[in-house]
């Protein structure tokens, strides 16, 4: 009796399931973030976004900022709803054209809501209607937002897009942009990529840029103020514009006697990276108060700050080779920093060895020996220095340090074909440490799981064994033959900030560390 009472009910449910479409049956909102342990709530998932279309009017007198973004992407599965990243007043959202629902969550979410659900693998076309005024927003406790005298600066890592643009923020989902930003006369909308046009009328000027190639949101940047713009070509040919505030005071000469070199850095650069990626290049200061400088892609942020001893072309250097490393090629998660970082570090020995102010070799043996065993600097594992330590100086010096024991391991043939066949392999995509680790073991031929785990993943300093093995000086500072310190080292070490936070709220800590290593290299 039981059986068969029970029997009936399950055939009328089957038969309801049935009616019901299969798509509908398993939509599901889409997850506030990306994935990435280290900034969990950071991206979304649900859909990939193809291209940012951004048209924005700013008044630099009250910082507000009005837009209306336009976001192509595809859903990658059966959605009810979708977050975008985003901090400015939304005041009308469209889903293919037909209004949706929307409201905030969290602390930089954006949820929306379309009136019907959307299958997986369709093409859809996001719509946010927004202003505020950027400067007045924090999240976590910190704006990613530059106030300027004569404007604002979005600029930041590993967020700035919240501040000025809604986004998947997370460098999985990389895009092509447009940005259309209309300024009042007299004041210029600098961003990334080409200019394509200018246009004005009744007192406000527009401009127009694009970026034709994928590029991750904490790299797209905007930039409104009074600036002096020069233009240029490099010898392979591509445009450059820079940009510098009229109001840089006594910084100006130094920033432009290094940043008037980009085109000449950019072409150096080739030799060991591969041509370079883009078809625009450059650099911006804008009067901010902050310290450091971003690869913004094909147009670097920066502070005027890093000028303030004088040029420093070794600071561009450091920027020009992230448009391979961390640009071309995009960490997969924030953990694999080290990609980043150690690579651009590298870069800057590799200018000292072409200024003939110490070889990349002397400065590794510095580096190593200027660290005692105690010292908690070898304490972060640049392989995974957590969110506290993402921009912590070593996973820039003891990061760079990583690929010379691998050059020496390898040898040079092996070392620069990898150099230069990483951002060829995974160009306009993303890579984390154990992909590198697995292309340097293909190119060399050798197993190198013991290399990395030594330099790249233990809490303590490589012992005087394992430095020896592949030729970095063990003498300590102080002993008969210890290595001294290689001209370019002050130089170097002034861009130790150059990414210190302000970053972020898990780097409070961090940017602290990041004083005190500056301090103690630059002593």
């Amino acid at each position: 009796m039981h059986r068969r009472f029970i029997a009936p009910g399950a055939f009328a449910a089957a038969s309801v399931l049935l009616a019901i479409p299969a798509s509908a049956a398993s939509v599901s909102p889409g997850a506030p973030g990306i994935g990435d342990p280290y900034y969990p709530a950071y991206g979304n998932g649900g859909y990939d976004v193809s291209h940012y279309d951004l048209r924005l009017k700013y008044q630099p007198a009250t910082d507000r900022l009005e837009g209306t973004a336009t976001l192509l992407a595809k859903t990658t599965q059966d959605l009810s709803r979708f977050n975008l990243d985003f901090l400015l007043d939304v005041s009308e959202v469209r889903v293919n054209g037909t209004k949706a629902a929307f409201a905030t969550s969290g602390e930089h979410e954006l949820e929306i809501t379309p009136k019907t659900p959307l299958a997986k693998g369709t093409a859809i076309t996001v719509v946010v209607r927004y202003s505020g005024v950027p400067s007045s927003k924090q999240a976590y406790g910190f704006t990613s937002w530059h106030r300027t005298p004569d404007g604002g600066v979005g600029a930041n890592e590993p967020e700035a897009a919240w501040w000025w643009f809604p986004s998947n923020d997370h460098p999985l989902d990389k895009a092509t942009y447009d940005v259309s930003v209309q300024v009042p006369d007299g004041t210029q909308a600098i961003s990334n990529g080409t200019l394509q046009s200018t246009t004005s009328r009744a007192g406000w000027t527009r401009f127009n840029w694009r970026s034709d190639k994928p590029q991750a949101t904490y790299l797209a940047t905007l930039a409104v103020g009074r600036f002096d713009i020069t233009t240029g070509t490099t010898d392979s040919g591509i445009p450059v514009v820079n940009a510098y505030s009229k109001d840089l005071g006594d910084n100006a000469g130094a920033a432009r006697a290094s940043i008037e070199r980009t085109g000449e850095i950019a072409d150096w650069l080739t030799e060991y990276f591969g041509p370079y990626p883009y078809n625009a290049l450059g650099g911006y200061v804008p009067n901010v108060t902050t310290g450091y400088a971003l690869e913004t892609q094909t147009r670097p942020f920066y502070s005027p700050r890093q000028f303030a001893a004088g040029s420093n072309t070794s600071v561009v250097v450091h920027e020009l080779a992230h448009q391979w490393y961390g640009d071309l090629v995009s960490v997969a998660g924030w953990k694999d920093i080290w990609i980043n970082e150690g690579f651009a570090r590298y870069a800057q020995w590799l200018w000292s060895e072409h200024e003939g102010e110490g070889t990349a070799q002397e400065i590794a043996d510095y580096v190593y020996a200027s660290r005692p065993a105690d010292d908690p600097f070898w304490t972060v594992k640049p392989g995974d220095p957590g969110p506290e330590n993402q921009f912590h100086l070593a996973v820039y010096d003891r990061g760079a340090l990583t690929l010379q024991a691998l050059r020496n391991e390898i040898g040079d043939e092996a070392f620069f074909a990898i150099l230069k066949g990483w951002p060829q392999k995974y160009a306009h995509g993303n890579a984390t440490v154990a992909d590198f680790r697995t292309y340097a073991e293909e190119v060399s031929g050798k197993s190198l799981g013991a290399l990395f785990d030594t330099w790249l993943f233990q809490a303590s300093k490589p012992a005087a064994p394992a430095a020896r093995e592949v030729s970095i000086s063990a003498r300590a500072l102080g002993t008969p033959g210890a290595p001294a310190q290689p001209k370019s080292w002050k130089k170097i070490a002034a861009t130790n900030g150059v990414h210190e936070q302000e970053h972020g709220h898990e780097q409070a800590h961090g940017h602290e560390q990041a004083h005190e290593e500056t301090r103690a290299h630059t002593d």
